[in-house]
Formats: C-alpha cells, sequence, structure tokens
C-alpha cells in the first residue's frame, strides 16, 4: 500500500501530548535525548503544567521530539515506510529527519536556532497573524491586496478550501481581517502568536538561517520529503537548504500538498505526532484520502494492520 505521514507544526503542543503512548520507553527516551542535547527538560514540559511550553524556541524543539518520538515508536512496532513524507511548517523538520536527511542531533538545535531568529526579525507587537474562513484563497490574497496600505500583508497558509492564515504587520492584518469580511468571510480573527510567520517580515530570518545551514551535513534520505515552499522533493543538499531557507518567508502550500500526495497513488496517511489538526485538514482538502493521527498505541496498531500490506 502505498501510504503517506504528515508531520504537524507549532501550535499542536499541549501539555499531556504523549499520554496516550502511555510507559512506551522510546517515547520518553526522544525527548530525553532532546533534552541532553539543549538542556532543556522537555519531557517535564510535555507531561506537566508550565508556562514555557508554547514560548517558541521551545515549542520548536519539543514539536520536533514529539514528531520523532512518534515516528520511532511507529517504527519499533514494525511499522513500514511511508512512500512520502510531508510537514506543516515546522513539521518539515521532523519529517526530514524521519527521512534520514537531517539527523535528530542536528535538527534540534536547528529548530531553536530557527525559532531564535524567527522572534528575533519582529519585534513584539510589530507583526501579527489572522485566521480567514470561508473564503477562496484569490478571495483572501485580494483581500491582502486591499487592506495592505503599504505594508507587509499575505496569505501565507493555505491549509485547506476555504482556510488560509494572513501575516504581516499587525495594523495590516487587523485591516485585512475587515477587508475578508467584507467580502463574505464566515470567520476572521487574530490569532495569539508573536511571530508572523511565512511572510516577507521573516526574511531577515530567512538569511540568518542560510547561514547556519551552510556547514550542516544533509544525508539523501531515504524516503522524498515534499517541502512547504514548492510541493517538490529534492534530492541535492543544497536544494533542500534553499526550500527551508524560503519556507520561512513563502506560504505553506499545504492544500497543493495534499492534493499532490494523493495524486501520486497514496490512498492512506497518518499525522506523525500531537493532536488532529493535519488529519482534519487532510479530510476537508481530499476527503478520499484517509488520515489516522497516531496521538495513541490504539492508533499505532490501527494504522499499522492498515498500511503493512
Amino acid at each position: 500500500m502505498k501510504f503517506a505521514f504528515f508531520f504537524p507544526g507549532q501550535g499542536s503542543q499541549s501539555v499531556g501530548m504523549m499520554q496516550g503512548f502511555g510507559d512506551l520507553a522510546i517515547i520518553k527516551d526522544t525527548f530525553v535525548e532532546a533534552s541532553d542535547i539543549l538542556g532543556v527538560d522537555f519531557w517535564r514540559m510535555a507531561t506537566e503544567p508550565n508556562e514555557v511550553l508554547n514560548q517558541t524556541s521551545n515549542t520548536q524543539p519539543l514539536m520536533l521530539a514529539a514528531g520523532i518520538a512518534t515516528w520511532r515508536a511507529w517504527q519499533a512496532q514494525g511499522g513500514a515506510l511511508p512512500t512520502v513524507l510531508a510537514g506543516h511548517s515546522l513539521g518539515e523538520y521532523s519529517a526530514l529527519v524521519a527521512a534520514n536527511i537531517i539527523s535528530y542531533e542536528t535538527a534540534l538545535p536547528l529548530v531553536r536556532f530557527r525559532a531564535e531568529v524567527m522572534q528575533r526579525a519582529v519585534a513584539e507587537g510589530v507583526g501579527a497573524m489572522a485566521a480567514v474562513l470561508g473564503l477562496d484563497d484569490d478571495t483572501v490574497r485580494a483581500a491582502c491586496a486591499e487592506a495592505a496600505q503599504g505594508e507587509v500583508l499575505e496569505a501565507v497558509n493555505l491549509n485547506s478550501p476555504g482556510q488560509v492564515v494572513i501575516a504581516g504587520h499587525k495594523a495590516a492584518v487587523e485591516r485585512g481581517i475587515e477587508a475578508a469580511k467584507s467580502k463574505g468571510a464566515k470567520r476572521a480573527l487574530l490569532l495569539p502568536v508573536s511571530v508572523p510567520s511565512h511572510c516577507a517580515l521573516m526574511k531577515p530570518a530567512a538569511d540568518e538561517l542560510a547561514q547556519y545551514l551552510k556547514d550542516l551535513n544533509f544525508n539523501a534520505g531515504q524516503v522524498p520529503v515534499l517541502h512547504n515552499a514548492d510541493v517538490t522533493s529534492h534530492h541535492d543538499a543544497e536544494e533542500i537548504k534553499n526550500a527551508l531557507v524560503r519556507q520561512l518567508y513563502s506560504p505553506v502550500r499545504w492544500v497543493e500538498t495534499v492534493q499532490a500526495v494523493h495524486a501520486s497513488g497514496v490512498t492512506a496517511s497518518a499525522e506523525c505526532g500531537p493532536g488532529k489538526v493535519l488529519a482534519g485538514l487532510v479530510k476537508r482538502t481530499v476527503a478520499e484520502l484517509p488520515c489516522i493521527a497516531l496521538v495513541n498505541q490504539d492508533a499505532l496498531a490501527e494504522a499499522q494492520a492498515q498500511f503493512n500490506q
């Protein structure tokens, strides 16, 4: 069977997000490994109420650990290799680790650096993001063009038909919300984030990321990964690095990614990491492509029964 794995990004984290795996040793071990590398107690962060879970510099490595812990649990229990991998925004890094293109040890400090340069690129309160529901992509882009008024305002997360996230300067985003409503949006609301991801305001962060990536070793990999920036799988290390740099200031083309996976002959998929956000987006994008959210051991067993054929 041809199946895909999708890795979630920032926003799917929550305290207790790995409790569905009980005392499966490989889950905690993967978090402890991250803690040893970065000097932060990620297991405690994932399991006990705390105030640092949603800080970007913690959330990005935490979500990488969660995705790779789930992936390792899948492998340890005899799960087959997917036909293709993809990740939503930060989740692309989990996909690259799963494909053996980047090592886990390399990816952890990389995503923390990514988080830090994203946070530095735009001062607190300058940027914003908003979700727009009920409009097609072109109408959202038109609303952004009308509301920008010389500031940055872009459609940045093309998540599913009728669900688009916009980002840019805060005042422009607020004008974009009103423009979207005037064009018939069912809802348009600010998101509780401090970084306006995937828009032109992230270009300074992208420049810093490009310098960091220069010295990293990337491998050929064993499973193709579709990149957010161009919905293409790259095999050359420099092309992969370039795709990661462009991802910071380019839209996450998730609808096209799911459609491309389905068009390639893939007939099933799984969300590899906490939460069920991507499973919902997949269902709304291609209803004929079932997606199992691997949130506990029962879901792992269900997916293995389906996929290991």
